[in-house]
């Protein structure tokens, strides 16, 4: 049985055990409360922490390869840094169409007031601290303030904090990266094949931990759902429709935008071309998996030159990852709501750096970007567990997100080989 089939289970079994657990019982029963403590959330407990074991290899080493697979910049030139300035441009616009849809429809608010008083007592506590710490740092001067955001004085102490300093570390990383692209190749090679095994274990690791994920799925949304209801849900699909929303608004909105304006193509055309990826993207759940298709696709169907086709696909399977960083966006700040944690505009655009960087630090894999939603929640101040409330939902949002990242990649392809003067196949 597939994995997502069975974290499908998991999820139907949870709710039905949790809602009627809550329904014949009530919330407040004993038996319920003791089997939550005692059972369902230390398994959960486990899974979350399995995945922050994680992380710090998995986005320093992805990042790094990410960056350091560019090659000589002084080489690449035009191609490699046009490249760039869209990727980070596009991802950009993805993250503000996620807190846009995000504080519009405000999903996480969608809840009965006291099931919203329940969620934040048990999980808006963990934002005590980071307020306290906020408040310490807002005395301190506002560029100052920047710099010991962002720049580490020492990256091992930023790995090492519980939770990890995920700033720090992405920071390091990508100054690691384009080191690694300033030095010969002889000199980088033996740090960039260690980086390409740290990453190939810590994916493999990943996949052996989401094997877990069915039963761990099913605990901690047992262990919601008896606690809150059928109101919980609501509010979960409430999230699913508008991570759609935004997916949607980015693919044919802001994609169909810069083709037409930045690569005089038709979005129509572009679409009818692409319609083999965007297929095998949605079943694989996979940046990785469709880039044979793509590269196929890119040269053959659309006529983008081989070199610029392989240099910026190969590339942006894992450092442009849009729909991604818009998912990410939406459930950074689905889940505060959902605790109760109102997210400043500061909080915001650190959750939006963060998510620009996790596009590019993100696995290109099934389920690749919940490990570092997880960190992005600490970070933040919001109690990681609430991770489990979308695990079950994530698969098919992780279909619909791949298939963004994948034309995105296509959409920067077009827009690097237009803007090097290369003809491209029109009717």
């Amino acid at each position: 049985m597939p994995l997502h089939t069975r974290i499908l289970l998991g999820l139907a079994v949870g709710v039905v055990a949790g809602v009627s657990a809550n329904l014949a019982l009530g919330p407040a029963d004993p038996n319920i409360q003791w089997t939550v403590e005692n059972i369902t959330n230390p398994v959960g407990q486990l899974f979350l922490r399995l995945l922050l074991m994680t992380v710090v290899p998995l986005v320093f080493s992805s990042l790094v390869v990410g960056v350091a697979g560019i090659g000589d910049i002084r080489k690449l030139g035009r191609v490699g840094l046009k490249s760039f300035a869209y990727t980070f441009g596009i991802s950009a616009v993805s993250v503000v169409i996620a807190l846009t849809v995000a504080n519009v429809a405000a999903p996480g608010k969608r809840l009965a007031p006291e099931t919203a008083q329940a969620l934040q007592e048990r999980y808006g506590k963990d934002a005590a601290s980071r307020v306290v710490s906020a408040q310490s740092a807002a005395k301190e001067a506002p560029l100052l303030q920047v710099i010991r955001t962002i720049v580490p004085s020492n990256p091992i102490t930023a790995a090492a904090a519980d939770p990890p300093n995920m700033l720090h570390i992405m920071f390091f990383a990508l100054l690691l990266g384009v080191a690694i692209t300033l030095v010969p190749g002889n000199a980088a090679e033996p740090v960039v094949n260690f980086m390409e095994g740290l990453f190939a274990i810590s994916t493999k690791i990943i996949e052996l931990i989401m094997w877990v994920a069915p039963f761990a799925v099913a605990c901690l949304l047992f262990s919601n759902t008896a606690s809150f209801g059928l109101d919980l849900l609501g509010a979960l699909l409430w999230y699913m429709v508008t991570v759609l929303v935004g997916l949607g608004l980015h693919m044919f909105g802001v994609y169909s935008l810069s083709l037409k304006l930045l690569s005089n193509y038709s979005p129509v055309e572009f679409f009818r071309r692409t319609k083999t990826v965007m297929l095998t993207a949605f079943a694989t759940s996979s940046s990785n998996a469709t880039l044979p298709t793509a590269l196929r696709v890119g040269e053959k169907e659309l006529g983008i030159p081989r070199e610029i086709n392989s240099f910026v696909l190969t590339v942006g399977a894992t450092a442009n990852q849009n729909g991604t960083a818009l998912y990410e966006g939406v459930t950074v700040l689905f889940l505060a709501q959902l605790a109760g944690v109102d997210l400043t505009i500061g909080q915001q655009i650190l959750v939006a750096y963060m998510a620009i960087l996790g596009g590019i630090g993100t696995a290109g894999v099934p389920s690749g970007s919940i490990p570092f939603i997880v960190v992005v929640l600490a970070t933040v101040g919001i109690n990681p567990a609430l991770i489990a409330i979308i695990l079950g939902v994530d698969r098919i949002l992780d279909m619909c997100r791949t298939t963004l990242n994948v034309i995105g990649d296509l959409t920067a392809a077009v827009y690097v080989a237009h803007s090097e003067g290369h003809e491209l196949l029109k009717p």
